[in-house]
């Protein structure tokens, strides 16, 4: 069954160990969102291609650093003051709220980018997997592999 991007993503992002997978290689400073959009494509079969990945990285990596980052700069660096804060608390949720609209919109804008990109028979998720994350960037392999477990699964 296809599905659009953001389906997929809420989807995947439930499977057993994929929040924690996603978390860890954010920590490594993998961009989970192109990670996702990489994954949905993989699955597709749309063939991976550099040009194709720098074309999703012109997309994406704007609007994390512009939009999605300082969002979620302020909401971690508000969480121990909103321990005991119960109006920090709420405007944090609402940071939170709006961290995720943010990437809801990301994924929508990647989706779009990848019009006209035709699905394939021969999923692909290693490829893009390895396109999105390679050796050199020191990415959890493990985290990588959950990941393409889970994309399997679905």
């Amino acid at each position: 069954m296809r599905s659009d991007l953001w389906t997929f993503a809420l989807r995947l992002y439930t499977e057993p160990g994929v929040e924690q997978a996603c978390l860890r290689l954010q920590d490594d400073g993998v961009d989970v969102c192109l990670l996702l959009t990489a994954c949905w494509l993989g699955q597709r079969g749309t063939t991976f291609d550099i040009t194709r990945l720098d074309a999703l990285c012109e997309v994406c990596d704007p609007w994390q650093e512009q939009v999605i980052k300082p969002l979620r700069s302020l909401r971690q660096n508000w969480r121990a003051q909103a321990q005991n804060d119960q109006a920090l608390t709420g405007l944090r949720e609402q940071i939170k709220s709006l961290e995720l609209e943010a990437e809801r919109e990301l994924l929508a804008r990647l989706e779009s980018a990848t019009a006209g990109w035709a699905a394939g028979e021969m999923e692909q998720i290693e490829n893009w997997l390895s396109g999105c994350c390679p050796k050199r960037k020191g990415a959890d392999r493990d985290a990588l592999e959950q990941l393409r477990v889970a994309v399997l699964a679905l």
